[in-house]
């Protein structure tokens, strides 16, 4: 079992109550025991985030997660994620990857991004506006080409071992599309990284990151629920319980 990415606790948590059912992620309830691996995986965060080339001061905030969990042996951890990724050319090991595996079918979502990079690039060089707008049409089409083919290789699975992909999941709750960026958020992350672990899970929230001069943005270190319109059905599906939305902002 490859549980490389948990974080152990450096806090006694010996007298911490453990609660017996995972938290509802759209509630603003954060139990004790995930307080404080949010406040160790933040102290990990202020050490690691100056490799990160990524400057909160001048750039916008993340939004993060962090997962208690439990193995086999009884020991609890702490998993952490971010939601979308701290930059294109940042690597962060330590955290939760994305469930989508960017080298699937030889690379297939960098080549389509090269190839729409190109169209781009052609539509601003060419002044002919019919041809331009020919090209556009061509661009929209593999667009949309890409992102389907994109939401088909995020795969989720639930409690009972069901595996569904981000198409079938939205199509199955709304008969809709997933919204853009849906399956990168932390919690589903997290929740995923846990199951394909074997990790039994404890308690979780999210918490928005930036620079605490930053007024413009949400306020640092804040606790925040699940998004509801990317993470609302997948959670739902994910832990098999379509009652989650009516039931967020309560513990």
């Amino acid at each position: 079992m490859d549980n490389n990415l948990c974080f152990n606790f450096k806090s006694d948590i010996s007298n911490v109550e453990i609660p017996t059912k995972l938290n509802n992620p759209f509630s603003t309830y954060v139990p004790e025991i995930c307080k404080i691996a949010v406040a160790e995986f933040q102290d990990y965060i202020i050490a690691e985030s100056p490799y990160w080339n990524y400057d909160f001061r001048t750039r916008k905030g993340k939004m993060f997660g962090v997962l208690v969990v439990r193995d086999d042996r009884g020991k609890y951890s702490y998993l952490g994620a971010v939601s979308g990724k701290i930059d294109r050319k940042v690597d962060c090991p330590e955290l939760v990857p994305s469930v989508f595996d960017v080298s699937t079918d030889s690379f297939f979502i960098n080549k389509g991004m090269t190839e729409l990079t190109s169209l781009c690039n052609q539509i601003n060089a060419i002044g002919d506006s019919s041809i331009r707008d020919q090209l556009k049409e061509e661009r929209r089409i593999k667009s949309t080409a890409l992102q389907q083919k994109l939401f088909e290789n995020y795969h989720f699975s639930n409690l009972s071992g069901e595996t569904l992909n981000l198409i079938e999941i939205f199509a199955k709750a709304l008969n809709k599309l997933p919204p853009s960026a849906a399956g990168e958020c932390a919690a589903p992350k997290l929740l995923q990284y846990a199951y394909d672990q074997k990790l039994q899970t404890i308690a979780w929230t999210e918490f928005w990151w930036s620079h605490p001069e930053n007024k413009s943005e949400k306020e640092h270190k804040a606790f925040f629920p699940a998004c509801e319109n990317r993470c609302r059905y997948i959670l739902e599906f994910m832990l098999e319980d379509d009652s989650l939305y009516n039931q967020r902002n309560i513990s």
